[in-house]
């Protein structure tokens, strides 16, 4: 009973005087990013500029206008958001990327600039891609309401989508990890479940903050 209590413990972002401290670490990642503080290009350093510069060729194909500014703007968000995931992996730090205010906050704004952006210069478009090319005469009344609702759903589909996997992967790894509180026996073979586990969720953690800019990018391009 004790462990069920405490599942979601590990997303509370107050620490024991109820102060939200917790948030300041998303601040680590300015302590162990710079180069300047290593003698030489490290492991990670080197994987991460590889990766970087994929996502941003990725990117760069998904642009029109105005390449190299909305490519560092959609590259902003990806590092920080990628961040806080792998940080949210280190033990005894606070994950950040699991909380819908954290994620609301890159989704609801960026998709409220866009859709402004849109019914000021470019309505009659906007209007217009409410019907998809091809739609039946009959449904195009459907086709206007099921792209509304479309449109006004992306900032709680994209916010929810990094959340709820970001949520799910720490409670396998928490449920796992209990289990030995139960069981001794078990210790030996949940090692290398919780490592494979562990890999796993490195992979989500990149991958959703891939996902998510990636649909920035693409609202970007429908604006």
């Amino acid at each position: 009973m004790l462990m069920m209590n405490n599942l979601f413990s590990i997303f509370d972002p107050s620490t024991s005087q109820s102060f939200n401290l917790n948030w300041l670490s998303l601040m680590i990642w300015m302590f162990i990013i710079p180069q300047e503080f290593w003698a030489s290009s490290s492991f990670f350093l080197i994987s991460w500029k590889i990766l970087s510069k994929k996502f941003f060729q990725e990117i760069s194909n998904n642009m029109k206008l105005n390449k190299f500014k909305n490519c560092l703007f959609i590259f902003s968000i990806f590092f920080f958001i990628v961040e806080s995931n792998f940080l949210g992996l280190i033990p005894y730090v606070f994950t950040s990327s699991s909380h819908l205010v954290f994620t609301m906050f890159f989704a609801f704004p960026f998709w409220m600039t866009f859709i402004l952006f849109s019914l000021i210069n470019k309505f009659n478009m906007m209007m217009a891609h409410l019907v998809p090319l091809g739609s039946p005469m009959m449904l195009s009344f459907f086709m206007v309401i099921i792209e509304t609702v479309s449109n006004l759903i992306r900032p709680i589909t994209l916010s929810v989508r990094l959340a709820a996997n970001m949520i799910s992967g720490h409670l396998l790894i928490h449920l796992l990890s209990s289990i030995t509180i139960f069981s001794k026996s078990l210790f030996l073979l949940t090692i290398p479940l919780m490592m494979i586990l562990l890999m796993l969720e490195t992979a989500v953690a990149f991958i959703q903050a891939f996902v998510f800019a990636i649909l920035i990018s693409l609202y970007i391009n429908e604006s």
